[in-house]
């Protein structure tokens, strides 16, 4: 079927806009990723106005990963999207299954709490006074089990476990297997595409923790990666490892932006690599159990 003129001078500017928007959107990570790599001296020579950079080095990354500050950062971030992702697919999972069979008595006044979590906030100072009561101050742990799980996650669970058959529970029942067995071997199972997009969500929360650190952390050793990252953006010195680190730098004569633009790399590079893994299961977790027939 031939299309018109007027369709195609459409399809065209249509193409155009959406490719300027594409390079538009793209330009600022490519220049990130391009000034991080970019030779120190040549950084230096050209003032920063550097697209396409004649010599290319790892001198930045280099640096930051012989930090001790920096590297502490990194492992505490990973700490954090793993054991926590973990723990909150756990506490959610387990949780919103419970919610989810009728025969648990009172799990109607469990959902008001929960909706009530929802629509009224608690503000900044319970948390800090439950945090610290629990001796949590400058513990990892105070940036994991303040936000372990979330009301609205563990709704959206639920009617995703809703929309699971009973008949196979009552099957794996009648062949002897107890609720823990049912909900380990059945129901998370055919659970994986939820727990994907859940997992996604969690991980990314976990590994881009700030503001609970900025309240809860005090010694700069147990910074997450973002808070560290913060510091040097706004900082003219970077803060990556202290006074020593500041000396590193002059002696090696690394410019404070490169430093920057390898700093935004390395914390945007894990979420990179896995969110394409997870993707297909993200989408299709995402609507499961949202539409019933």
């Amino acid at each position: 079927m031939k299309r018109s003129i007027s369709g195609r001078l459409f399809d065209a500017a249509n193409i155009t806009v959406l490719a300027l928007v594409g390079i538009l959107t793209l330009f600022p990570l490519y220049y990130v990723v391009v000034v991080s790599f970019t030779d120190p001296a040549e950084y230096i020579r050209k003032q920063g106005y550097v697209l396409f950079p004649q010599s290319w080095t790892f001198d930045s990354y280099n640096y930051l990963l012989s930090t001790s500050a920096f590297k502490n950062a990194t492992l505490i971030s990973a700490f954090l999207a793993i054991v926590g992702t973990a723990l909150s697919l756990v506490v959610t999972s387990a949780f919103s299954y419970g919610l989810s069979r009728k025969r648990l008595q009172g799990r109607r006044f469990m959902m008001l709490l929960i909706l009530i979590t929802i629509l009224f906030g608690p503000g900044l100072i319970p948390p800090y006074l439950l945090v610290r009561d629990l001796g949590l101050i400058n513990s990892v742990w105070s940036l994991i089990l303040p936000v372990l799980t979330s009301g609205w996650y563990v709704i959206l669970m639920k009617s995703f476990f809703d929309s699971i058959p009973v008949e196979l529970e009552e099957s794996a029942v009648i062949d002897g297997s107890t609720d823990i067995g049912v909900f380990f071997r059945i129901v998370l199972p055919l659970s994986l595409p939820a727990l994907a997009a859940f997992g996604l969500f969690y991980a990314v929360g976990y590994w881009n923790t700030f503001f609970n650190a900025v309240l809860y952390i005090n010694d700069y050793t147990k910074w997450p990666l973002q808070l560290v990252l913060r510091n040097m953006l706004i900082d003219s010195s970077t803060q990556a490892g202290g006074t020593a680190a500041a000396e590193m730098m002059a002696e090696q004569n690394i410019p404070t932006e490169t430093l920057k633009m390898a700093a935004v790399v390395i914390a945007t590079f894990p979420i990179l690599c896995v969110y394409p893994f997870l993707q297909k299961h993200f989408a299709k977790g995402v609507m499961l159990g949202s539409v019933k027939g």
